[in-house]
């Protein structure tokens, strides 16, 4: 009895006990089926995403930053995210196929999704290239349009419509820049066929303001129906503003719309300095010895003469000259008032008045010379070389010969110029050459090295002195 009982309360209480290690032993085998099957479906999950190829994400920070990004990182951005977009959805569908087997819809749907992540991937560089080309277009055009001002185009056109000829452009019109006939040949075509330069142009041309545009199109060239016009006025008259201005109402539709009285007498001038009126005839160059060919005038040349040699001695003998003579310059100065010139200074633009001894006056741009006799002499005063009119005196005179020229009056009550020394006197833009002479009227310009005059004659004192020649001459 005791022993059947001892083992039924060993058996008893054993019981409880191996009840509760059968109960932790089916926990421990469940946590571990449990974590077994967490272990497979992560492993199922990292081997489809390397099958896919998913990039992981990248840890970043929450804070943006705004910085450019440069062109290799804009192509790199559109294909990852490109790429990320098609796969994040592939592996949405195996993700929920992997648990169970998938459907005749979903079938299609992975069947179709490995297709379309093909094409994107060179989509994105044309985009990229037209971008940059559509960019770098109106850099272009505005350099252009800096160099080539409104003003420019304006002038430019205006100037072929009258010509219909671009290098008469090219050397008749002032532009901002000094332009080549290829530049101005290229803008042309530019304007005429370019559309993005022809519009940004007239754009530009529209916001002028009005004033500047009439002070460009006043400059416009002159065309050769204009001049043809202006050449028959003869040169021989004297036209004035209301005769250019009956000529612009006689003819409106020849004048370009920008032009005035004063700018058809003006160009009318320069054409008569020229001799382009229909009237005038150009002279042919006088034939004889006087001529002197290229060779000739070479030989005359002295070569000694052409050598710069610097000479210490000589320069400070021609420093005390010149301080001798600045001194003696003073002295005249200050006994001006005790000495009769022939020299006067000029005030104004009113005609002198002749006295009875005066025959001539030669008016120049400071002084005025009076000629008192029949023959006086003109050219550059030395100490040893006096002469009866200093050119000096009306400004540099360094190219001027000591003597240049002779000034006489006839008894018939003409006067008469010779040229006397080396470089030309030019009566009316005439030239008189060494050893010739000219007939002077009244009013005539006489140019000597860049000096100008104007000879005016005593028209009473020369009428007695011809009427007294006249009585003379029958006798």
């Amino acid at each position: 009895m005791t022993g059947g009982t001892g083992r039924t309360a060993q058996r008893g209480r054993s019981g409880p006990d191996s009840q509760g290690l059968l109960d932790s032993s089916l926990m421990a085998s469940g946590t571990a089926s449990r974590s077994e099957d967490e272990e497979s479906l992560a492993g199922q999950k990292r081997a489809s995403s390397q099958a896919l190829g998913t990039i992981p994400k990248r840890r970043s920070s929450s804070r943006f930053i705004k910085r450019k990004k440069f062109d290799d990182e804009l192509v790199e951005s559109s294909l990852a995210k490109s790429s990320t977009r098609v796969k994040g959805a592939s592996g949405g569908e195996s993700g929920r196929c992997s648990g169970s087997e998938p459907s005749s819809s979903e079938k299609k749907k992975v069947s179709k999704a490995p297709s379309t992540p093909v094409p994107p991937s060179p989509a994105p560089t044309p985009g990229l290239t037209k971008r940059v080309k559509k960019s770098k277009q109106p850099l272009q055009v505005t350099k252009d349009l800096g160099r080539w001002k409104p003003a420019d185009d304006l002038l430019l056109i205006n100037a072929v419509l009258q010509t219909n000829d671009l290098t008469s452009v090219h050397l008749g019109v002032k532009f901002s820049c000094r332009f080549t006939l290829r530049e101005v040949q290229e803008r042309w075509y530019a304007l005429l066929y370019d559309p993005v330069i022809s519009k940004l142009a007239c754009q530009a041309m529209r916001q002028l303001h009005p004033e500047a545009i009439a002070a460009i199109q006043s400059k416009a060239l002159f065309s050769k129906a204009e001049e043809q016009l202006l050449s028959k006025v003869g040169s021989t008259s004297q036209p004035t503003l209301e005769t250019f201005q009956d000529l612009l109402h006689r003819h409106p539709d020849a004048f370009y719309l920008a032009r005035t009285a004063k700018a058809l007498q003006a160009h009318w001038q320069l054409m008569k300095q020229y001799y382009l009126l229909e009237d005038q005839t150009v002279q042919p160059l006088p034939k004889g010895d006087q001529v002197l060919n290229f060779s000739d005038a070479e030989d005359l040349i002295d070569d000694s003469k052409l050598k710069d040699m610097r000479d210490e001695v000589l320069e400070h003998e021609l420093t005390v000259a010149d301080r001798r003579q600045k001194r003696e310059i003073r002295q005249l100065e200050q006994e001006l008032h005790k000495w009769q010139v022939l020299v006067d200074s000029i005030t104004g633009m009113s005609s002198p008045d002749f006295d009875n001894q005066t025959l001539a006056v030669l008016r120049g741009r400071m002084v005025r010379y009076l000629m008192r006799s029949r023959e006086i002499t003109l050219g550059r005063a030395t100490k040893d070389n006096q002469i009866d009119v200093d050119l000096s005196l009306e400004g540099p005179a360094w190219k001027i010969s000591r003597k240049q020229g002779v000034i006489k009056l006839k008894n018939n009550g003409d006067f008469f110029i010779a040229n006397e020394g080396r470089r030309p006197i030019y009566i009316d833009g005439r030239p008189v050459l060494c050893g010739s002479k000219w007939r002077l009227s009244n009013n005539s310009v006489v140019e000597i090295a860049s000096l100008r005059f104007v000879f005016l004659i005593n028209q009473d004192l020369i009428a007695l002195i011809r009427a007294e020649a006249a009585k003379i001459t029958p006798q």
